[in-house]
């Protein structure tokens, strides 16, 4: 146990200044928990691991955001709309937004990882025949891609990672937003 602690304590630490404020709070759970596992108080020492490892999946959730595009030219991307969050509860896992406009044109992309619905789409997107269903297919940037007849763009990215675009505009514009993502590193995520 005092191994795990100490080595989460230096993958924190490893970062350094590079990272947000958060990051302070996690190291004082981890040496929180350290001391009441020291202690004898293994209660505390679960609950403190728990706390850091949920402010650590908060800040790799804000990386998620990272993944969303600026806006194309002559959109605007709406302040405000943007969201990042990361639940464990239910498995939740971590989902990344955002709202683009452009005149009457609004698009809107969600990042989802390592949560349910990602779990239960990959199975649909490993099976041809179930990923025929959904709509048309096709490739972009090498990425196949379902098109749904509702007109919403879906990709399942390394079987955990669920990139679904909709909104109500021309399908070559979500076409455009899905190819300004940067697919290499979402895979690497």
């Amino acid at each position: 146990m005092k191994t795990i602690l100490r080595a989460a304590m230096a993958a924190i630490l490893i970062g350094g200044p590079s990272l947000p404020a958060q990051a302070d709070e996690i190291e004082e759970a981890l040496q929180m928990a350290l001391e009441a596992y020291q202690a004898g108080d293994i209660n505390a020492a679960k609950e403190e691991i728990d706390y850091a490892a949920q402010l650590i999946a908060q800040l790799k959730a804000v990386g998620l955001s990272g993944f969303l595009p600026d806006p194309l030219p002559d959109w605007t991307r709406v302040k405000g709309e943007d969201k990042t969050q990361t639940a464990a509860l239910l498995g939740a896992g971590m989902t990344a937004s955002a709202t683009y406009t452009r005149g009457n044109d609004r698009i809107e992309i969600q990042i989802m990882a390592n949560n349910q619905m990602v779990i239960a789409m990959s199975a649909m997107f490993g099976n041809a025949a179930m990923m025929g269903s959904m709509g048309q297919i096709k490739r972009i940037k090498r990425q196949k891609v379902v098109i749904t007849p509702q007109g919403e763009l879906q990709a399942m990215i390394n079987n955990r990672i669920l990139v679904q675009i909709t909104g109500r505009a021309p399908i070559e514009d979500k076409e455009a937003y899905f190819a300004a993502i940067d697919l290499r590193g979402l895979k690497e995520f």
